[in-house]
């Protein structure tokens, strides 16, 4: 996968992130919608659990970008 198709994907992902922890998206996603945008396991959790939730997802996607970033052959998908 080449770096800028890397980077691209980290952006849009860190943008979905950012909506849900910093502009309502977790609100909105809290229920039966945060089983298909979040995680299964999500799926009973209030808007608070989804944002703690995206925000370690968001920090340990953001640790595996930069190690990926600096060994290309951990860039799986």
């Amino acid at each position: 996968m080449t770096l800028g198709l890397w980077c691209l994907i980290f952006i849009i992902h860190s943008a979905y992130c950012w909506w849900i922890i910093g502009y309502g998206g977790a609100k909105w996603v809290a229920g039966w919608k945060s089983f298909f945008l979040i995680d299964w396991i999500a799926l009973d959790w209030n808007a608070e659990q989804i944002r703690m939730y995206v925000l370690l997802i968001w920090l340990a996607s953001l640790v595996y970008f930069i190690l990926a970033i600096i060994n290309p052959e951990l860039r799986v998908f």
